[in-house]
């Protein structure tokens, strides 16, 4: 999910929506687990901790639509000298995107931009589409190749804690801002993402915080999930509008 620039997707602007949309995304796309007969995880998932929490969710939701604030904001700028030599930092830059978020295990999800710029991005279990009206232009890229592209794909694919260890360093963050936090850190060298912490109110998912390899910081917010409301067949599919251009990068 990028920063909403009014210009097409390009492939490297389509990579860094998918690593975003795909983190979030992992959440949702996870298929129900079994209850593990193993050993349990190396990190403690105990109730009444951030990891306790992710664990439930993973087991116990699957699906949800929630309405979503997100804050994008930019790396910091370099410092540039004045009038007067010195060196003024320019003030990094934020924008705040609304919209509503929808999922269903699994690998199906739909992110609908609503403000300040319509965008959409809508995964039907085959294929990841994003469409801007305004440009009237559709992105498409095989499912499974863009989430292979993020650390996030064996997110989307694993079934419990233990599978996403496989991935990341989790840990049980401090307590911040009424949240259980979760900190996920990326264990391969070339991930696209830096750092990514899910928050947890009562149990359920608040909050999702996202640092890329770029620098730029996402903070998604969660406003009434509805995990009971069930979808119409044919929610999460897409078709071309007329008149739009389909682009498929190579």
């Amino acid at each position: 999910m990028p920063i909403m620039h009014r210009h097409p997707f390009t492939l490297t602007g389509l990579a860094r929506a998918a690593a975003t949309a795909a983190t979030l995304a992992a959440l949702a796309s996870l298929p129900a687990a079994a209850t593990p007969a193993a050993a349990p995880v190396a990190t403690a998932a105990t109730p009444g901790t951030a990891l306790g929490d992710l664990q439930a969710f993973l087991h116990q939701t699957q699906q949800g639509r929630s309405a979503f604030t997100q804050t994008v904001t930019g790396p910091r700028p370099a410092a540039a000298p004045d009038a007067l030599g010195a060196a003024a930092a320019p003030a990094a830059r934020v924008q705040i995107s609304h919209g509503v978020f929808e999922f269903q295990r699994p690998n199906r999800f739909r992110f609908h931009y609503q403000r300040p710029f319509e965008q959409l991005i809508v995964a039907d279990g085959q294929t990841l589409w994003l469409y801007d009206p305004d440009l009237a232009q559709v992105t498409a890229r095989a499912q499974r190749e863009v989430l292979g592209q993020t650390p996030a794909a064996l997110l989307a694919a694993g079934a419990d804690l233990r599978t996403l260890q496989q991935a990341f360093s989790l840990s049980n963050a401090p307590d911040a801002d009424g949240l259980r936090w979760v900190q996920a850190l990326p264990k391969g060298a070339d991930a696209p993402l830096q750092a990514v912490r899910i928050g947890f109110r009562g149990g359920q998912l608040a909050a999702l915080e996202i640092l890329d390899r770029f620098g730029q910081r996402s903070h998604i917010a969660f406003e009434r999930l509805d995990t009971q409301s069930a979808f119409q067949s044919g929610h999460f599919s897409f078709s071309v509008p007329p008149g739009a251009a389909l682009i498929r990068p190579e």
